[in-house]
């Protein structure tokens, strides 16, 4: 996994009441306390790609998007997201998703304190 992306979304959860990134069975994934905000992993194929979660009617709509979206295939609201530097990341966006994410799993005290994009 690139140092640099790490870093990147490390600089949008790491601001994030009580998210801590920590290293996972593969690649590395950002929590608030026992719930998974994000996990970033891959390369063995040369493909990256991270996985966050989402309102179950963005999980579909995501689904359905295509390319460089995907559904995970465990939990209900996993959206999976390929991380191509050729095809370009919008990592605006990827920012977006990942506050959202958050704000999903924490709890509704921390969630609160959260300046979502876009409310």
């Amino acid at each position: 996994m690139p140092e640099e992306w790490v870093q990147r979304i490390d600089a949008v959860l790491g601001v994030l009441p009580r998210c801590e990134q920590e290293a996972a069975w593969t690649g590395t994934r950002w929590r608030v306390g026992g719930a998974t905000i994000a996990h970033v992993f891959g390369g063995e194929d040369r493909v990256f790609r991270i996985t966050f979660r989402g309102e179950p009617d963005e999980v579909a709509a995501f689904e359905h998007m295509g390319d460089p979206y995907f559904r995970s295939g465990w939990g209900g609201n996993v959206i999976g997201m390929v991380l191509d530097e050729e095809a370009g990341i919008d990592w605006q966006e990827l920012a977006e998703l990942l506050t959202d994410s958050y704000c999903i799993q924490a709890p509704a005290s921390l969630a609160e304190q959260v300046d979502r994009p876009g409310a």
